[in-house]
């Protein structure tokens, strides 16, 4: 506590200060000759870029992973996928958990930072459960795919696959080693009938999305009714968009043979499920997602800006945000002036930060796909998906991504930055050193609204 008050970094700057160091530290060993096949030194945008969408587990890249990272490149990136997914903060923690010390007050305020905990109670019981869950759900993953890869790939190869893919996508970074297989940027294209492969995977994102709070109340609460409210509008939620978003693809995309239309017809509702699985910040893809039908990617950038839970490792505006803003919705139409769910009041703190959020999100999303059709001439539906797949750290694209323009590029990376860290995490780290009240009550004043 006194080292943060001494230096005037507060736990959440700590955060952004750290992921930004993180970034730039990969960036310089993606740049080293032996990152890359050939032996030369990538370019720098390209190893910033590439850098930036691990650490922000996003999955965007502006060369194919497989076909020019090396084994060293391609373990650099997996170590930022796991710093990225479960936070530089919540892994420093395990050397003090290893040699069995007492963590510090301090140490204790990043931990519940970088999992956005609202404070610093039970947050070393969540950190700690959060670690092992990891490693026994990558480790699971990890197992399962390698009884597909191993015979595909052999031995060595098919276990680093195994392990590439199981922490990518538990962590929702999307990153695969497929290209030399199934050609470049193909990620799942080649397994979207493995059912293996496709059910693992989604287990992973799925998992890995919900949050450390979720599983941890799971861990204590062992059924629904003592679930926590939180932990219920995350799966409740969690379970409407993935079923809705399945439903919608199948009826939209059934017959388009860019997409579904092509596939056997026992493969179209599993590649559905798959696609609305994995717009929840994942970033893999069974199919071009240039050919999607408007509406499809219409419905494809909301997911992509909702994204996963608070405290986990996927991006977005997080479930709970939405699930606020549709409760302050409709008990706005209702005239009523307290948001209300489940006989329970939510703090009108708490919905005007779900507000601030989401219009900050909206005009940062709306400002960054005009920029990006202007600067790299390409239609709005399609900047409008790139930009959604960066901010909610999603990683699909409609195929635009490999022929980024240098300004453009550097328009992603920070767009890829402010999505992981969080707009509003990094708006209080960086704009205001407290919470801003007025010192003076001002009389009401009446204004018309609509």
């Amino acid at each position: 506590m006194d080292i943060l008050a001494r230096k005037k970094l507060n736990p959440t700057r700590y955060i952004v200060l750290g992921f930004g160091g993180i970034i730039l530290l990969g960036a310089l060993l993606l740049r080293l000759p032996i990152a890359a096949w050939d032996g030369q030194a990538t370019p720098w945008l390209v190893c910033l870029f590439t850098a930036t969408s691990a650490t922000c587990v996003t999955g965007l890249v502006l060369v194919d992973t497989a076909l020019h990272w090396a084994p060293f490149g391609q373990g650099v990136i997996l170590v930022l996928l796991q710093l990225g997914g479960l936070g530089f903060v919540t892994l420093m923690s395990l050397v003090p958990f290893a040699l069995h010390r007492r963590i510090g007050l301090a140490q204790r305020m990043r931990m519940a930072s970088s999992l956005n905990m609202s404070g610093v109670a039970g947050v070393v019981r969540v950190v700690r459960h959060a670690l092992m869950g990891t490693l026994l759900a990558e480790g699971l993953g990890a197992a399962l795919l390698a009884t597909r890869f191993v015979p595909i790939f052999g031995l060595g190869r098919g276990l680093w696959f195994s392990v590439f893919h199981s922490v990518s996508a538990f962590c929702n970074g999307g990153f695969d080693l497929f290209g030399g297989y199934s050609g470049p940027y193909s990620s799942l294209a080649a397994f979207r009938g493995d059912l293996l492969v496709m059910v693992t995977i989604m287990a992973l994102i799925i998992v890995g999305g919900l949050g450390f709070f979720v599983w941890e109340d799971l861990l204590d609460a062992r059924c629904w009714r003592k679930l926590r409210l939180y932990s219920k509008m995350v799966l409740g939620i969690t379970v409407a968009l993935i079923g809705l978003g399945t439903l919608f693809f199948c009826c939209a995309e059934w017959d388009n043979p860019a997409t579904l239309g092509a596939m056997p017809v026992w493969e179209r509702p599993l590649n559905a499920l798959f696609q609305s699985v994995t717009l929840r910040t994942a970033g893999y893809a069974t199919f071009d997602q240039a050919g999607l039908r408007d509406s499809s990617a219409v419905l494809s950038i909301i997911l992509m800006l909702i994204g996963g839970s608070s405290g986990s490792t996927a991006g977005g505006l997080k479930t709970v945000t939405m699930g606020v803003l549709l409760l302050a919705l409709r008990d706005g139409l209702q005239g009523r002036e307290e948001v209300v769910f489940r006989h329970r009041t939510i703090p009108q703190r708490r919905v005007m930060d779900a507000m601030t959020l989401a219009l900050t999100v909206l005009l940062l999303f709306l400002t960054g796909s005009m920029a990006l059709s202007l600067m790299d001439r390409v239609p709005f539906v399609q900047a409008a998906f790139e930009v959604a797949s960066g901010m909610g750290t999603v990683g699909v694209t409609m195929g635009i991504t490999p022929s980024l323009t240098v300004g453009s590029a550097l328009l992603m990376v920070a767009l890829m930055f402010l999505g992981r860290v969080g707009i509003l995490s990094f708006s209080i780290a960086f704009l205001t050193r407290k919470q801003a009240e007025h010192k003076i009550s001002y009389p009401a004043t009446d204004v018309m609204i609509g």
